[in-house]
């Protein structure tokens, strides 16, 4: 065994490792894009995929499965296995790449897609599935909750050797990317039972992340200094994750205060379509929330779909929308991409 990288090692984007069974047989875990400072012009697949024989996402951020279509045009036949719920996202999430970053032409994009949901096998938390192997040894894999955006998982991967052979079973988990604790919305990842060989994120290893009680108040502050002369509050955040977070954190803020209270006619606005699916999205696999974000459902309180909030699906309604708040100096929160905050 022995395992390859092919991105997210000189930078943070472009995740994509493979986990070399034996000489026959390799597994792919993540194929993303490269961004930023890490951003590549060419994008098509360098390394030899002869004998990859499946793929397995770990969650639909795009520097995780950026590179599918690329891989799909290279050749790749094998399945794609990852959760239910990135299941449902990662479609969306590849048709919109594909239309930012490749082509508009909805004969590709349509192909592209088809292709893509051919290949895809969901499978729910916990549970094992067999990978194809060739050669001396089998696998197995089952994913677990990561909590960092909805369907997001660490993968355990199960390599066994012939009983013949010295060690029965090696045991690899790769992480994905880990959800910090106390976030909103998604339960905290539990930490796998055992692992031989560990690949772990370290994006965020040598920051400490700020709590949620602190964040939550800068939030309040920030936004209650802008909105006391009808301020608007630009917020730049990913559709996937950042964004369901913040709706939920503004919902909360805006439930506590007073009814006489200025955060009750704040306008929270959401300009992003993508943003919006991507809601819907998680609205729909809401048995993946934590205790806390049930509990407040279980009161009739919407954290996702609130009565202040306001989502746009078209530059008219874009366009309108600016108008009105030029017009009316009226107090708002938009959070958008941050291509749009632009």
């Amino acid at each position: 065994m022995r395992i390859l990288h092919h991105g997210a090692v000189n930078g943070v984007t472009g995740s994509c490792h493979e986990l070399a069974v034996n000489k026959h047989t390799s597994i792919l875990i993540d194929c993303g894009l490269f961004q930023g400072e890490d951003a590549k012009a060419d994008l098509s697949i360098e390394f030899n995929i002869t004998n990859i024989t499946a793929l397995i996402v770990t969650h639909c951020h795009i520097d995780h499965v950026g590179r599918i279509p690329y891989l799909l045009a290279a050749g790749f036949k094998g399945p794609i296995f990852t959760t239910l719920a990135t299941a449902g996202l990662l479609p969306l999430v590849i048709e919109d790449a594909l239309k930012v970053g490749v082509t508009r032409d909805p004969k590709i994009i349509k192909a592209c897609l088809s292709l893509l949901n051919k290949r895809i096998i969901a499978v729910d938390y916990k549970s094992w599935f067999e990978l194809p192997c060739k050669g001396e040894q089998t696998a197995k894999a089952r994913f677990q909750r990561a909590g960092h955006i909805l369907g997001s998982a660490y993968v355990e991967i199960d390599i066994i050797n012939k009983p013949s052979l010295s060690k029965n079973t090696h045991r690899v988990v790769f992480s994905g990317d880990l959800g910090a604790p106390y976030t909103p919305l998604l339960p905290a990842p539990k930490p796998p039972y055992k692992a031989d060989t560990l690949v772990i994120e370290s994006t965020y290893g040598d920051k400490n992340h700020q709590g949620r009680k602190e964040r939550t108040q800068t939030l309040k502050s920030v936004i209650e200094h802008a909105v006391a002369d009808n301020g608007v509050v630009l917020v730049p955040a990913f559709s996937i994750g950042r964004t369901q977070e913040l709706l939920y954190e503004l919902e909360q803020l805006i439930h506590k205060t007073p009814k006489n209270s200025k955060w009750r006619d704040v306008h929270v606005i959401l300009d992003s379509p993508m943003a919006a699916n991507f809601t819907v999205q998680y609205i729909k696999f809401k048995h993946l929330w934590d205790a806390e974000a049930k509990r407040k459902i279980a009161k009739g309180r919407h954290p996702l779909d609130f009565k202040n909030l306001t989502t746009i699906d078209t530059h008219h309604e874009h366009k309108a929308i600016i108008n009105y708040l030029t017009s009316h100096q009226t107090p708002a929160i938009i959070l958008a991409a941050s291509g749009m905050c632009s």
